[in-house]
């Protein structure tokens, strides 16, 4: 009988999920000084040093999202393939958007999803154009058989030290990415999200601490937020709920494609409380959590991950 329970409990504790090592946040990704870098924008995640992670060997999923059908956009890099790989080993089929000078990064991504047997969508273009908006949605519905999670993540960022420096074409061009862009993307979505369905869009810690040097940027990050909260008591009464993620420094292509001047690339992220940059696999989870089922009550919301900045 001994044998028989001494097997018995063997079995189950195989059976059981194995236990994570702590894991020191400080420690647990590449610190500055980076190397210097620069590249045209819009940037390529394959060319950055150190490459980021996007959870391509470590995101473990557990079929939260099997069923669903998501269009993310920004999904060839940064945080937006991040939650694209996250989504499709969590279970959903995904339609991702980018532009069409982010082909290499795309590709990759798209053989990461469909390495977990679920359907991968790839449709560049360039979303400061409200034709390619509409359409975009309307050929990840098409592709997908339907829409029930919409990340509204792809972003401009371009550094400047006065407003003297932005052009109005500049200032277009951002607003045109990560506002009006986000405003089409969203209307044309609508009359295909059935109850349930969840809208995250991508803010930014520099919406509540807005540096000098992003001044556009920054403003556009506030506004959706604001974009954000309106929204999600507008949908309420359909049962679609709305939240925002607001990242602090992430080591994305932005960073070295424009987003920071050159000479301050190697320290980027150094004067976060955890004294480095985060990594896009440590923001997917959120992105998870708040397009899954059992986030029902979280609506008008604004997820923060700073690295210990505080969001307010």
């Amino acid at each position: 009988m001994a044998s028989s329970g001494a097997a018995a409990q063997a079995s189950a504790d195989a059976a059981r999920p194995a236990r994570r090592t702590l894991v020191d946040p400080r420690n647990a990704y590449p610190k500055p000084p980076f190397p210097e870098q620069t590249q045209p924008w819009p940037g390529l995640a394959s060319r950055m040093q150190p490459r980021p992670d996007h959870g391509e060997k470590s995101y473990v999923g557990s079929g939260r999202l099997a069923g669903r059908k998501a269009l993310i956009t920004g999904g060839d890099s940064g945080i937006g393939r991040a939650a694209a790989i996250a989504y499709a080993r969590e279970g959903a089929d995904v339609a991702i958007g980018y532009l069409p000078a982010e082909e290499e990064d795309a590709r990759e991504v798209v053989q990461l999803i469909r390495a977990e047997g679920r359907r991968a969508i790839p449709l560049p273009g360039d979303i400061r154009s409200e034709k390619f908006c509409i359409q975009l949605v309307a050929d990840a519905v098409k592709a997908l058989g339907g829409l029930d999670i919409l990340v509204n993540n792809a972003a401009r960022q371009q550094a400047q030290k006065s407003i003297a420096d932005i052009t109005t074409d500049a200032f277009d061009a951002t607003l045109k990415t990560n506002l009006y862009a986000m405003f089409w993307i969203t209307k044309a979505a609508l009359e295909h999200l059935p109850p349930g369905a969840t809208i995250i869009n991508t803010a930014s810690v520099v919406a509540h601490d807005p540096p000098a040097l992003l001044l556009d940027y920054a403003t556009t990050k506030a506004g959706i937020i604001t974009f954000t909260q309106a929204l999600a008591k507008q949908l309420a009464d359909k049962g679609i709920r709305v939240n925002a993620v607001a990242p602090g420094p992430f080591w994305t292509p932005l960073q070295p494609s424009g987003g920071q001047p050159l000479e301050e690339l190697p320290k980027f992220g150094a004067d976060a409380p955890l004294g480095r940059p985060g990594q896009p696999a440590e923001i997917a989870p959120l992105y998870v959590q708040l397009a899954a089922a059992d986030s029902s009550y979280v609506s008008g919301n604004v997820w923060g991950s700073t690295g210990g900045r505080p969001m307010g």
